[in-house]
């Protein structure tokens, strides 16, 4: 699935990577679903995706696809317990128990399927570039050079991307959360941010005249649920739930009613991985 070009580059593109949930003890999420409870790793400070407001509420996109594939799994949202989970802690939290599966931007990486199990995609993005509306210098990765000062999230496949890839040209800084990258990114600490469009776009939203996305996507993320390793009933069963949210027209829904008004977009459901 993909965003229009007129998004991207307009307001920011979003990226979505599933979190964890657990409700701790080791269960599989299945077994904590026939007690009619989960615990749902998400993050907080996603705008668009999933954030929680003063009030303690959470909404956005990823928090809406994790309390639909819940509801196949037979728990309430009221039932749902959600769970920060940062980049760098989701495979531990879903290892330990701390959460039952997670639904955060999430990509799927092979390094990742070592340690947990996904289910999904439930959506496909693509690494991108943040930068303040007046800088005319970075038109996109391939102008990331001279040792820019660049910010991603510890533990992000972005970050690795960059180390992998860029790291010639780049001063990366690597903080806990995307929030604290785009504070740095508006004070004049850094030059850019990067991670997955969708991700993005929340935060370009947040401040119109003032961020903007630049240049083409570099990569491609497949945003996945991810579960313990070796649960496989429950992982078809999510796999369940996200091809029925797309049938019923849920999924679709449940985008234009989070990130949709953001800007226009033209989406197409992704395939699911039943590997």
């Amino acid at each position: 699935m993909r965003f229009s070009h007129a998004l991207r580059l307009g307001i920011g593109a979003v990226a979505i990577a599933v979190a964890a949930t657990g409700c701790g003890g080791g269960n599989d999420a299945g077994d904590q679903a026939k007690e009619g409870k989960l615990t749902i790793g998400i993050k907080f400070d996603q705008p668009g995706l999933s954030i929680r407001d003063a009030n303690g509420s959470f909404r956005g996109y990823d928090v809406e696809v994790a309390k639909y594939v819940a509801g196949r799994l037979g728990v309430r949202p009221e039932d749902i317990t959600f769970k920060e989970a940062p980049s760098a802690q989701r495979e531990t939290m879903i290892m330990n128990g701390e959460v039952d599966f997670v639904v955060g931007t999430y990509s799927i990486t092979e390094g990742r399927k070592e340690k947990v199990d996904f289910a999904g995609p439930y959506f496909v993005a693509g690494q991108a570039l943040l930068v303040q509306m007046a800088n005319t210098d970075i038109t996109g990765v391939e102008s990331l050079t001279g040792n820019r000062k660049v910010c991603s999230v510890k533990g992000s496949t972005p970050a690795q991307n960059i180390k992998d890839n860029y790291a010639k040209d780049i001063q990366l800084l690597e903080l806990d959360t995307y929030s604290q990258c785009v504070d740095k990114l508006r004070s004049g600490a850094v030059e850019a941010v990067t991670t997955d469009d969708i991700i993005l776009a929340g935060y370009a939203g947040l401040a119109p005249g003032e961020l903007k996305l630049v240049g083409a996507t570099f990569s491609v993320e497949k945003y996945g649920i991810g579960l313990k390793k070796g649960d496989r009933d429950t992982r078809e069963k999510i796999n369940d739930a996200i091809e029925q949210m797309v049938i019923d027209g849920s999924w679709q829904r449940a985008f234009e009613s989070t990130i949709g008004p953001l800007g226009g977009s033209t989406l197409t459901p992704p395939i699911i991985d039943r590997y």
